[in-house]
């Protein structure tokens, strides 16, 4: 059986040099937004949000069982007095019902009285087999409910003109795919991506741009944020792990190392070799002749 890292181990505070993120209003130390699907019981559910050290997890209000074969009810495993609920309109393939969605989830979180009752993940699909988001749906699902008082977090897909639309209909977070749902490929096209958030940072270098979907390991939850993105969002690469606690605290060192490498720079690349000691006081072989 694998060991599962101890809690002291993983690094808590926000170092100096950085600071909270921030989105729709809300401050959180940790990077990582986590997903409350597809795991295997409520239990494991749990323990791999709390080994995440995430701060905010999404529930999508269309698609998620709010109550499993036992009656018992998902929102019994989650600390809303520590978590701050995310609704998401995963599983809506146009505007129309994604609003509906949102709105759903708005009332549900009001009855909580949890601090995520007036922002939603927008999620508007163009199919079932790609999952890839509508872009004309999404945008206008956004005009409708940024009408509405909604802060908006959308997820889309890597194209840089169809993300700036996005914030300039008044989104709150632009939320671009590594890759496809769930389908573990990680961040594959990076110049698109990196586009996306050159634009969108250019006159707000704190608008937050999250990566949402396609990751499969630690490592792509690094170079996310070694890229810039100022957070992950993820569900399946934890839920269908072999052992969802054990990637849990992956991610959650993955994308504080992610984050810390952002910040200390990582070298230009080069074709050519560099030695890394100084060529000064070299032996050669005239030295070792004389």
């Amino acid at each position: 059986m694998a060991m599962t890292p101890e809690p002291s181990a993983v690094i808590e505070a926000i170092p100096s040099w950085d600071k909270p993120f921030r989105v729709g209003g809300h401050s959180f130390e940790s990077r990582l937004i986590l997903g409350t699907g597809k795991y295997d019981s409520f239990e494991i559910m749990r323990d791999s949000i709390e080994a995440s050290g995430t701060q905010c997890v999404t529930i999508a209000v269309r698609r998620e069982k709010l109550h499993d074969s036992s009656g018992r009810n998902i929102l019994d495993y989650l600390d809303t007095d520590r978590l701050t609920l995310l609704p998401n309109t995963a599983g809506c393939y146009d505007a129309q019902t994604a609003v509906r969605c949102a709105k759903m989830g708005r009332e549900i979180l009001r009855g909580l009285e949890n601090p995520g009752a007036d922002w939603v993940k927008l999620e508007v699909l163009g199919d079932s087999r790609s999952l890839l988001p509508d872009p004309i749906e999404t945008l206008r699902a956004t005009e409708l409910l940024v009408a509405d008082g909604f802060k908006v977090l959308c997820y889309t897909s890597d194209d840089p003109i169809i993300a700036r639309r996005l914030k300039d209909a008044g989104a709150t977070s632009v939320m671009p795919a590594g890759s496809p749902i769930g389908s573990g490929l990680g961040v594959i096209n990076r110049n698109s991506l990196l586009i996306i958030l050159d634009d969108l940072k250019r006159d707000d270098p704190d608008y937050p741009v999250i990566i949402d979907a396609g990751v499969g390991t630690a490592s792509d939850v690094a170079v996310a944020m070694e890229l810039g993105f100022d957070a992950v969002l993820l569900n399946s690469a934890v839920a269908r792990a072999a052992d969802p606690l054990v990637m849990s605290w992956a991610m959650n060192y993955g994308v504080k190392s992610g984050r810390m490498a952002f910040h200390g720079g990582r070298i230009p690349r080069s074709r050519y070799a560099s030695a890394s000691s100084p060529e000064v006081g070299v032996i050669s072989k005239r030295s070792v002749d004389s």
